[in-house]
């Protein structure tokens, strides 16, 4: 009773604010005992409606009054949905420890009563705080629990929602595959219920995806789509103002500051209409971002400043983080690493308490690396190999990588080798891994995926047909033969004996022969013919340091574009047109092919035999690819089909080579050498061939080349390199 008294005065209280009618239609509703329970809580609930926006606290305590009626009369039901709406509150609060507990509650009463519906509402809340939590494998077994479900009740609006969530979570993981199949499944549901908002959240999501990998004109497609379809429904602001943040920071992405601002000022306009605190400070960040990025620190100090203040009075540890990240960054793009660790570090205690580990992982190499800058290397050793144990632990490969090259240019300035190498080659790994073409080709085959079944299907029927048929013939032909076998079996059987014994024996030879010949012959296609004899005659083959190894690498411009526009089959064919080509290149120069890695191909030269040539006929053999690209491009444009431009890079040096692997054999290489080629190649230019100062030195006065220099180019976590253009000498 005393529970009712107090809820009705604070009811009393608050309506004042609101019109007379409302005031009195509510009240009378709460305070007629006559009235069903339902009715009456209903009223409640509008009263608490009113103030879930301009006075959340108010709102939860007319939630508390709620449950307490509901607890009193016993209406389990009741008291679960007054728990999921305060778990709403505190949700949209980002208090989401605290809106867990209240979600936990309401689904151990729903369960209890096996209200199946308020279960799956419970389970979707449930594993959507904990990905906002970045606790992503509790989310995901929520989620799946709630997928389960609902696909055994069919409700298909919660089959799309927690598709729609279990695709988010695989997003975050970096597994965008699965992440797409979930969206995908979630699309069609969609499309089904005729659910115009939900098609375009899920466009977007989609065009994340893209614009993740990197495939910006992929992303903009989707994108538009969705912003299409936006344009005929009214969507909260909100949604809107995010998808033109996308598309403003895809436009960032390819250089296009003009547009990425226009976009990015939209947004910050339709979350100002909404007063959306949070966004708004959010996108205060963004523009800060893009300012630094033309190099206007000024605003960019200006801008990351103002939103941590606002960020600092709502409270809001993420923005408070954001900021302190962003001002690092600033003060690293103007060299001054001790006050960029500064704001790192004060970021970091943020992400530590928070428990936001994959900005905790990212501050921690940052922190080491500024350190390492500053020549505190056994500071920048400790904590890139306290940020590499975390980045291992969340599955973060970029951040390994940056870990892995931290404590490589570590170790390297105090001249401990081996572990710098031991760190080169585990970076050069998992560069390889990060590739995506695998990804782009599992993104293309899902988006054909129903075509292709369809296809299949018909050819499996066609086929099926044609096997009944063959076989009925082929029993008809069996029959006829059976009579002329038996009677000649016998003769045949005195007479064949011996000889098939004899025919068996040199079949067998020829085979054991045929099938030497094609091992050999597969090997010398994976290693070097003496490295190949080397391991057929010892079992093994040791590997071997060389003092002066020309390496190359080449890499195509607009291969990430071209596998979001071509065809796997039609992508892959170009490629291995091109390849083909290089590899007899190689050949007619004597350069080692050491491997390919989706569009990057790399070679070298002076091993595993060595030889006073090999700079030269390295240098060479990239001219003639560079050539033959460029004669490619001319008949594919003419032909109106795509194709590829390319750089190249070569360095010369000493290197370790030999076999890596046990099962699949794979001759490699290793050392410093290979970084810097590596930065020859992306820091080069389009059509031609970048190389070093020491390789320029080697081959600078032979007269088949001309050259120009560069000067000192930036190399990422190389410094400043001395580059040389090369190319042949006009005769």
């Amino acid at each position: 009773m005393k529970q009712k008294l107090l809820c009705s005065f604070l009811i009393l209280i608050n309506l004042v604010s609101f019109g007379q009618e409302s005031k009195d239609s509510l009240w009378g509703i709460w305070n007629n005992e006559k009235i069903a329970d339902t009715s009456r809580l209903a009223a409640l609930d509008q009263i608490a409606h009113l103030y879930i926006k301009s006075n959340p606290d108010s709102a939860l305590i007319f939630y508390q009054c709620y449950f307490d009626y509901a607890e009193h009369k016993k209406l389990e039901k009741s008291m679960a949905l007054a728990l999921l709406k305060k778990g709403d509150l505190l949700r949209a609060q980002s208090d989401y420890s605290k809106a867990l507990d209240f979600y936990q509650q309401s689904l151990s009463i729903n369960r209890a009563i096996d209200n199946k519906l308020g279960i799956l509402t419970d389970l979707l809340r449930i594993g959507n705080s904990y990905l906002m939590k970045n606790e992503q494998a509790q989310a995901l077994d929520y989620l799946e629990e709630c997928l389960i479900l609902s696909t055994e009740m069919d409700i298909k609006e919660f089959i799309a929602r927690s598709s729609t969530n279990i695709g988010i979570v695989y997003y975050y993981q970096g597994d965008y595959s699965k992440s797409l199949s979930f969206y995908n499944q979630s699309f069609t549901i969609k499309e089904e219920l005729g659910d115009k908002k939900g098609v375009a959240l899920t466009l977007t999501n989609i065009g994340e995806i893209f614009h993740k990998l990197g495939y910006y004109t992929r992303a903009l497609e989707y994108y538009n789509r969705a912003l299409r379809i936006q344009k005929e429904i009214e969507i909260e602001k909100d949604v809107l103002a995010l998808l033109n943040a996308n598309i403003g920071e895809i436009y960032e992405l390819i250089g296009n500051h003009s547009k990425a601002m226009d976009y990015y000022q939209t947004a910050l306009s339709l979350y100002e209409d909404e007063l959306s605190k949070y966004q708004i400070i959010g996108m205060k960040q963004l523009i800060a971002g893009l300012s630094r990025q033309q190099a206007d620190f000024e605003k960019a100090i200006v801008d990351y400043e103002q939103s941590l203040y606002s960020a600092q009075e709502l409270e809001n540890e993420f923005y408070q983080m954001v900021a302190l990240m962003g001002l690092g960054k600033v003060m690293e793009d103007q060299g001054d690493f001790e006050k960029a660790n500064l704001f790192n570090r004060r970021a970091l205690t943020i992400a530590e308490s928070s428990g936001y580990m994959p900005e905790a992982t990212s501050l921690l190499i940052d922190i080491g690396y500024n350190s390492y800058k500053l020549g505190e290397t056994d500071l920048a050793i400790r904590d890139c190999k306290k940020g590499l144990v975390m980045a291992e632990e969340i599955h973060r490969k970029e951040s390994q990588k940056s870990a892995c090259e931290c404590l490589y240019d570590a170790y390297k300035s105090l001249g401990t080798n081996a572990k710098a190498l031991d760190y080169l080659e585990r970076m050069n790994v998992l560069e390889d891994s990060m590739k995506t073409e695998e990804t782009a080709r599992s993104i293309q085959q899902m988006e054909f995926h129903k075509q292709i079944t369809a296809d299949s299907l018909a050819k499996v029927e066609k086929d099926r047909v044609i096997k009944q048929a063959h076989e009925e013939e082929v029993r008809t032909k069996e029959k006829q033969r059976d009579i002329f076998i038996g009677s000649g079996l016998l003769v045949l059987l005195l007479a064949g004996g011996l000889w098939s014994r004899l025919s068996y024996v040199r079949k067998s030879k020829a085979s054991l022969q045929t099938e030497k010949d094609r091992s050999d012959s597969l090997l010398l296609n994976i290693l070097p013919e003496e490295i190949a004899i080397e391991l057929k005659t010892k079992g093994k083959a040791e590997a071997r340091e060389f003092e002066m190894v020309s390496i190359l690498f080449t890499d195509f411009k607009g291969f990430t574009e071209a596998s979001a526009e071509l065809s796997a089959q039609n992508l892959v064919a170009e490629i291995n047109t091109c390849f083909e080509a290089f590899d007899g290149i190689l050949d007619k120069y004597g350069i080692e092919k050491i491997k390919t890695i989706g569009d990057a191909y790399m070679a070298a030269g002076g091993l595993p035999v060595p030889s006073e040539d090999s700079v030269k006929n390295t240098v060479l053999a990239a001219l003639e690819m560079q050539a033959f690209i460029s004669k490619r491009k001319v008949e594919m444009v003419t032909l109106g089909k795509h194709s590829f431009e390319m750089r190249a890079g070569i360095h010369t040096g000493p290197v370790v080579a030999g076999i890596v692997g046990v099962k699949k054999f794979q001759y490699d290489i290793w050392g410093d050498t290979v970084n810097t080629a590596s930065r020859m190649e992306s820091n080069g230019q389009i059509g031609k061939v970048n190389i070093s100062k020491y390789t320029y030195e080697l081959i600078r006065d032979n007269p088949q080349f001309t050259f120009e220099s560069r000067g000192k180019i930036q190399a990422k976590g190389k410094g400043e390199i001395e580059m040389y253009l090369v190319e042949r000498t006009e005769i």
